[in-house]
């Protein structure tokens, strides 16, 4: 039986590949919500949390794109900001707010440039899948690429100073106070604009009462 390499041509398509076998990505990963607008350019594709209630955001493309890693940084942005709402709005999920989000970008292929950004990245946890897709069967197992660690960088020792003579101390100079200045209001906090959590279908409800139709009121015979 031959193998034959198939192009995946739309992220619907990828992402539906994607949330049907997570387990392929990382086990224990559970699905929130997806297509969540960040702002205008750019658009949060899957959000997840790990067996320990990490959340997790995945980026989708079809294509290798140097740009989508730019849209993964915004949308961890913006899930790091929204952690204690998160957990608030989807209480079925098990979210740990105290953990700082990470990224996973999901595409064919990643340039240099793109996976040396990820190596020298500090204080973000960004991992990289490549996938294939494949008849049959449906898709390859995901392989991961993952960014190794930065090695420490070497403490210069430097030469011991010699030690400066003691200067007299100048005398302080009187400041004159300063009227403190009225301090801006802060900004009002965005609404986030993540889907409401699935809602499970409503048992039927029961009839209202219905008045009775009055009837109409019967004519009389006339007698001729």
């Amino acid at each position: 039986m031959s193998i034959e390499k198939i192009g995946v041509e739309s992220k619907k398509e990828l992402e539906q590949m994607i949330t049907k076998e997570m387990d392929r990505i990382e086990k224990g990963l559970t699905m929130i919500c997806s297509h969540v607008p960040v702002d205008d350019k750019t658009t949060l594709d899957i959000l997840c949390h790990d067996s320990d209630g990490q959340l997790v955001v995945l980026q989708l493309n079809v294509d290798e794109d140097d740009n989508m890693l730019l849209e993964g940084i915004r949308s961890l942005e913006y899930v790091d900001r929204f952690k204690s709402f998160l957990k608030a709005t989807y209480d079925k999920h098990k979210i740990n707010e105290k953990k700082k989000p990470r990224l996973i970008l999901i595409a064919p292929s990643f340039s240099e440039t793109l996976c040396h950004a990820v190596e020298y990245m500090q204080g973000i946890q960004i991992d990289l899948y490549g996938w294939e897709h494949l008849k049959p069967p449906p898709w390859k197992t995901i392989s991961a690429w993952k960014a190794s660690e930065k090695p420490k960088e070497k403490k210069e020792t430097k030469p011991a100073e010699k030690k400066r003579e003691a200067k007299p101390e100048k005398k302080k100079e009187q400041v004159s106070e300063k009227k403190e200045e009225p301090k801006p209001e802060p900004p009002k906090e965005e609404i986030p604009k993540f889907p409401p959590p699935a809602e499970k279908p409503k048992e039927e409800e029961e009839e209202k009462f219905k008045p009775e139709k009055e009837e109409p009121p019967k004519r009389k015979l006339r007698l001729f």
